[in-house]
Order: C-alpha cells, then sequence, then structure tokens
C-alpha cells in the first residue's frame, strides 16, 4: 500500500504536510548517546556490530508505528492509557522508573552538546552543558508559542544538520563492502560487546521515545473516527515512521562505519573527543568539523526533546504539570553533576545508554499488550503476525538486559 495511490498531486502534498511527529520521536535515535555507542562500537570491534544497528532500527520502527497508532486511534498517550489502568501506587512507582530513564536520557544529550561546544570553541564542559541546557529551552519555548509545527520544522532542520554532520565521511572514505556484509551476520565478541549491544540497543529503541510518540500523533491529528480519514492516517503515520527511521538508521550506521573505516586499531580513540581528533587526522578538518556540529545539533535537539517527553509522562500519569523552567532545571542537575565531578563523559554516555535500556520493556510491554487488546482498539487492533513479532523483540530485549545483568556484575 503506497501514500500517493489513486490520489493527485494536491492530495499527495495534503498527505505529506501530515508526516512529522515521527521526526521528531527519531531525535532520540541520533542523541549523543548513539554517537558514542556507535563510534566505541566501530573503534573497538570494526564492524562487527553492524547488525545490531540494523536490528535496532527495524524494531525501533514497528515499535514506533505502534506507539503512534495507540495514540491515533485512542486519542490519547500511552502514559495517559497506563494511568486509566493502574492504581495510584502502580502509577507512581512507574512514574518514577520513567523519570530516572528520563534523567539518563538527559544526562547523554546535556553531555553530548557539552563535548561538542568544547570541540568547537574549546568551552568547559560545564559552561557547555549550561549553555545546552538554556538552548534546549529556548527550543521548548518555540512548541509553547508556535505550536507543534513549528516545534517539528526546527527539530527537523536540526535533524537535517545531524545527518550531514555524520553521513558526509562516508563519502570521503566508503567503507569496504565485504566487511560491511560480514557485520550483518549475528554474533558477539567477550563481554565488552555485549555492554556495547545494550547500548546502542537502548540508544536507538529508547523508552520515552515510546511514550512521546503516541503523544505527538494525538496532538497532531486528534482522536479521528474510524472510517476513511482514520486509515488515510495510518497510512500516513506508517510512511512517517519509515521514512523518519530510514534517516535515524542511516546516521546510526555512518557513525560505525566511519569509526570502522577510520579508527580501528588506533591508539586513543576511546572518547569522543580523542575520535574527533583522529577523524580530522585521516580524513580532514572539514570532516571533523562538520562530525562536531552534527553532535552540538543532536544534543540540542534531543534534549528538548526527551524534556518536552518527560513532561507528557508526568502529565499523562500523574495528572500534573509543573513550570517549564522548574522542569529543565530538575533534570538538568544530575547532568551538571556529573559534569561537575569530572566524570569521563563518553564512558558516562554509554553507560546512559545502558540505562535506558533496561527502561524499554517498563514501556514495550504495556505498548504491545495494549494495541492487541481489541476491546481498545476496535478495528485497528494488531494483526496477530504484528503482536507475535513486537512480543519477540521484547523478549528479545529483555533477554539481552538480563546477559548484561550477568556480565557486568560478576567479579
Amino acid at each position: 500500500m503506497t501514500l500517493t495511490r489513486n490520489v493527485g498531486p494536491v492530495q499527495r502534498w495534503r498527505r505529506g504536510t501530515l508526516l512529522g511527529p515521527a521526526f521528531v520521536a527519531s531525535i532520540a535515535y541520533v542523541d549523543p548517546g548513539n554517537v558514542a555507542s556507535n563510534v566505541s562500537a566501530g573503534a573497538q570491534f570494526g564492524y562487527l556490530l553492524v547488525w545490531v544497528i540494523v536490528v535496532a532500527n527495524v524494531m525501533a520502527a514497528l515499535v514506533q508505528y505502534l506507539s503512534a497508532k495507540l495514540g491515533l486511534v485512542t486519542g490519547r498517550s500511552l502514559p495517559e492509557v497506563l494511568r486509566e489502568r493502574m492504581s495510584l501506587p502502580a502509577r507512581l512507582a512507574y512514574w518514577g522508573q520513567a523519570e530516572l530513564v528520563a534523567m539518563a536520557t538527559d544526562l547523554a544529550e546535556v553531555i553530548g552538546g557539552a563535548i561538542a561546544l568544547n570541540l568547537l570553541f574549546d568551552l568547559p564542559l560545564l559552561t557547555g552543558a549550561l549553555i545546552t541546557g538554556a538552548v534546549s529551552l529556548l527550543l521548548l519555548l518555540v512548541q509553547d508559542t508556535r505550536g507543534q509545527r513549528g516545534f517539528e520544522r526546527v527539530i527537523t532542520g536540526l535533524l537535517l544538520v545531524i545527518a550531514i554532520g555524520f553521513v558526509t565521511s562516508l563519502f570521503v572514505a566508503p567503507p569496504p563492502a565485504h566487511a560491511v556484509a560480514a557485520g550483518l551476520v549475528p554474533r558477539f565478541d567477550g563481554a565488552e560487546s555485549v555492554l556495547l549491544a545494550a547500548a546502542m540497543l537502548g540508544a536507538t529503541v529508547m523508552p520515552h521515545a515510546v511514550y512521546l510518540h503516541s503523544g505527538l500523533v494525538r496532538d497532531r491529528h486528534g482522536h479521528p473516527e474510524p472510517g476513511p480519514r482514520r486509515a488515510v492516517l495510518l497510512r500516513v503515520t506508517r510512511w512517517d515512521v519509515g521514512l523518519a527511521m530510514v534517516v535515524a538508521g542511516t546516521v546510526n550506521l555512518a557513525m560505525l562505519l566511519t569509526a570502522a573505516t577510520t579508527l580501528q586499531g588506533r591508539e586513543g580513540v576511546d572518547s569522543i573527543e580523542e575520535a574527533h581528533t583522529a577523524l580530522g587526522l585521516e580524513l580532514g578538518s572539514t570532516v571533523a568539523l562538520l562530525f562536531a556540529l552534527g553532535l552540538l545539533a543532536s544534543g540540542f535537539a534531543s534534549t528538548s526533546v526527551g524534556a518536552y517527553a518527560g513532561s507528557l509522562i508526568m502529565d499523562g500519569l500523574l495528572r500534573r504539570r509543573i513550570p517549564l523552567l522548574a522542569r529543565r532545571l530538575i533534570t538538568l542537575v544530575p547532568a551538571l553533576v556529573v559534569v561537575a565531578l569530572g566524570t569521563d563523559p563518553t564512558r558516562a554516555l554509554v553507560l546512559s545508554q545502558v540505562v535506558l535500556s533496561f527502561g524499554i520493556p517498563f514501556a514495550l510491554i504495556p505498548l504491545v499488550r495494549l494495541t492487541s487488546d481489541r476491546a481498545l482498539m476496535g478495528i485497528d487492533v494488531n494483526h496477530r503476525l504484528t503482536t507475535m513479532v513486537a512480543w519477540v523483540i521484547a523478549a528479545t530485549i529483555t533477554a539481552l538486559n538480563l546477559v548484561l545483568i550477568y556480565l557486568t556484575a560478576r567479579p
């Protein structure tokens, strides 16, 4: 089924204007945590974990579509639907784990922006973190004053900068096709590769993006009744998610391939800063500059989207709203503390993605259960095959996290 079948140019244009929510959600898949995880994976293991990026993006596409479908069909966000089905103690506990995940998200995004500002302007990391937090607040004010469409345009523009920043290097130093193909075979090489795979997965299938997408679609399209309009919106949503995930997947793959091609086997490329320096030496100052600009755009965009998601989660689960500035400061403080303590920023980024991966089942399992509920979804309930695949995804992610706990906890 295609977006353009049996429609004229005007109808195609109108349907094209309905795209956008998935591109905002997809920022979660190209945040600084992705940069740290993918660059570390490529530098340490070459093309070994290419398959993780491919599998993670396929998983994310299905997950994001289910989230969007839930918001469109029910007219409520995932947190709102969960609130209706949980007792108060359960809601509070659930909100608590979601807030911890939100703080881990903010940690990655603020540190990423701070690293980028350090690379570009030699600013101290703490100063860069404060600037990143301030810029994210300004971007959120765009959403408050210009509405969701204005926010979508700004975030999509930043996504374009991110894509240019990280994909350019592939044209300068193309990876060998046979090595990339070999990386599509699923396998690991020790506990560290499992740790990085979990970090890559946590940086791709992100909990706050699952919660957020249902709210974005609800706010953009409302709650259409069953019929032709809903069918069109669901079709457009599939295209929206598919196109956004192609962009995000390409950017993620470019990060890993660039590191594998340029940085593998080099000493002293364990951090983003060292990788940036090595890229400049190997591929030239222009590629290094674009890399830093892509990282900066990633930090600015992702931290604002993360704060937006946190607000939606609190409102949906607890029916509580706090002022935008107060919420921004609450989630920003842990990131500022980590930076002020002098923690290795790249390692903090990778570990934050591992924390995110533990939050995935709490978002994914209810999502699959709800979209498989005919009483809730009506004629748009998941197909049995869709439900089966979604449960396999949930089980795979949960199993990987259990293996990760074992590998990281043993002496």
